[in-house]
């Protein structure tokens, strides 16, 4: 505490970016639910008022999805498949229909019974991620206790005046109906960098605070708050002077974000003229025009799982052709990188009856699956190639481990290319062929590999997390997560060597491929494409165009001789710094 009921509280920061206004507390929406005795012939009305809930409420997460996938692109549309999981779980359904059958009490009374044993389970769980998940079901489950109580939702903003929200906690719902105009940023005492509502606080670019903990009790409606999302900062009521200090912070936050974009139109190359491709990674059609915007070379990642989500039937061979189809016109000759279908592991279907496995995401998914069900396969291979004739398609294959899949996939990708052909169905006969190298046992045989592939991607996101033996979604060991790992950079830069080799391109289309102190030793290590988030291609290329490739490959050098993470990190952020100070000429030119 200090003077004029000054307050500054240390949280997470999630959505980077400074606001300054006035609180509006938003208070979640809580139900008294009454208790009633029913009636045997009762029971089958209350079973049906349930079954209309659940269909009302499904529909009401669908149009948010497709609100959503509009505006910020399906990743973040796909938050809420977790909402429709919790609909369709057909255990839950089937405890609140029995509950009501043996109990003889009303739906609303059974269906919180119900919940309440879940929000048990899941508030117990030492995993950070998996208790962030009791908040997607607190958010259906209030959805359709609203729906049977016949209710109006709550509406989180209605006044016209900017304010930052605060509240206990915030549904990824709320969260993705915010007005941007309107909530300039928000503060949560619970939530975490793995919560949905910090996904799509990023997405909404508005700047955010989560974790904490005693924000809430701490403030009133009126009350001057500042929100660093930049540093995870919080202050309450703070005095001119540190307004004033924040507004300057602000504005060159903001200046750093407009510089940016002068570099959407400019090509990525060096200073000494070495050129490299900046693409995008995207998941749906819809996301073209940010992927334009944003100066994308070509799709180094279209994630195609989309397609395959919240329907309840297998999409067509002409729904493959058509999405394919105009991502290949709006890309026209530029390169678009297609992976095949990676369902499966922590991306469920379930229409797909996939059974539940102990280890997913090292389990049956991607190409396995794909090799396991070739009828599935087979019709979007058939998309894929006949969009080919209408653009610069490439295919990747997901998850490759051996050479045994790989000479699989390819076989019935040429029995897809027989059938066309006998068909006289066109297609690119010379289509590319790349598999992503996220897997070590694929990284290891790269040299084996390489001669029945025409390019490598590096996929780090997984072949961090199998290389270091890490769940990176496990906050209570996400510090061992670390792209500058010795061993992580050994292995990229060996996938890259053989790559060249073989007269392959290699491009990598993980996280890491967008974090610019990493940038000047991939640059060194001689990658040719890097594929990243749309938003992250202008700053990519301000690193790329503020340095030489010597530089480079002396940063490359130096960090191998470097024993760990942390002193790998630092010497790069030095390094970029140093470069983007003294080679200033890659700003507009």
């Amino acid at each position: 505490m200090t003077k004029n009921n000054e307050k500054m509280l240390k949280g997470i920061a999630v959505s980077p970016g400074i606001a300054i206004g006035r609180v509006f507390i938003w208070a979640s929406e809580e139900y008294n639910i009454t208790r009633q005795q029913i009636k045997d012939r009762q029971i089958p009305v209350e079973i049906v008022r349930f079954e209309e809930a659940l269909i009302k409420t499904r529909s009401e997460i669908l149009e948010i999805q497709r609100k959503i996938s509009k505006e910020m692109g399906v990743e973040h549309a796909e938050i809420f498949n977790a909402h429709l999981l919790v609909l369709e779980d057909r255990m839950l359904i089937e405890e609140v229909i029995n509950s009501i059958k043996k109990e003889k009490i009303n739906v609303e009374a059974a269906f919180v019974d119900i919940l309440r044993r879940y929000y048990e389970i899941f508030s117990k769980m030492d995993d950070e991620y998996l208790r962030e998940r009791l908040v997607d079901i607190q958010d259906v489950g209030k959805r359709v206790l609203r729906n049977l109580l016949g209710k109006q939702k709550k509406v989180l903003f209605e006044t016209d005046e900017q304010a930052i929200v605060v509240a206990i906690n915030l549904s990824p719902s709320d969260t993705a109906l915010m007005h941007k105009d309107k909530v300039i940023g928000f503060a949560t005492d619970m939530g975490g960098r793995t919560s949905h509502t910090a996904i799509l606080a990023r997405s909404l670019e508005i700047p955010a605070v989560v974790g904490m903990k005693t924000l809430t009790p701490s403030v009133k409606n009126g009350d001057i708050l500042i929100v660093d999302g930049n540093q995870g900062v919080v202050i309450v009521n703070p005095p001119a002077a540190v307004i004033k200090k924040y507004r300057r912070e602000r504005k060159k936050f903001e200046d750093f974000e407009k510089d940016l974009s002068r570099f959407t139109s400019l090509p990525a190359i060096t200073q000494d003229k070495h050129t490299v491709e900046v693409g995008a990674n995207i998941e749906f059609p819809d996301e073209l025009s940010s992927v334009l915007a944003h100066g994308a070379g070509g799709i180094g990642l279209f994630r195609t799982e989309y397609m395959y989500m919240n329907r309840p039937d297998l999409p067509t061979e002409e729904e493959h052709y058509q999405a394919y189809k105009k991502v290949a016109e709006a890309m026209a000759k530029k390169p678009v990188v297609i992976r095949t279908m990676d369902i499966g592991g922590d991306k469920f279907v379930s229409h797909l009856d996939i059974p539940p496995e102990m280890n997913p995401l090292m389990g049956r998914r991607a190409i396995r699956f794909c090799l396991a069900r070739p009828d599935i396969f087979k019709v979007q291979l058939r998309g894929i190639l006949r969009a080919s004739v209408h653009g610069n398609l490439k295919i990747m294959y997901p998850m490759i481990s051996g050479l045994e899949e790989l000479r699989q996939a390819n076989q019935i990708l040429d029995e897809v290319k027989s059938e066309l052909r006998r068909k006289k169905i066109a297609f690119n006969q010379d289509i590319e062929i790349g598999i992503m190298i996220e897997v070590p046992s694929a990284a290891l045989i790269a040299d084996i590999l390489a001669k029945e592939v025409d390019f490598f991607s590096i996929g780090t996101n997984d072949l961090i997390q199998y290389a270091v033996a890490v769940d990176r979604v496990n906050e209570k060991i996400a510090y061992l997560y670390e792209p500058a790992h010795p061993a992580v950079l050994r292995l990229i830069k060996s996938i890259i060597e053989v790559g060249h080799d073989h007269n392959l391109w290699v491009g990598m289309c993980g996280e890491m491929a967008s974090e610019p102190p990493f940038a000047l030793i991939l640059l060194g290590f001689g990658l040719d494409e890097f594929s990243v988030s749309p938003v992250a291609i202008p700053e990519l290329k301000k690193v790329i165009r503020s340095v030489n490739i010597e530089q480079a490959r002396e940063v490359s050098k130096s960090v191998l001789k470097l024993s760990t993470a942390r002193e790998i990190e630092v010497f790069c952020r030095a390094r970029l710094q140093e470069v983007l100070f003294n080679n200033k000429t890659g700003k507009g030119k």
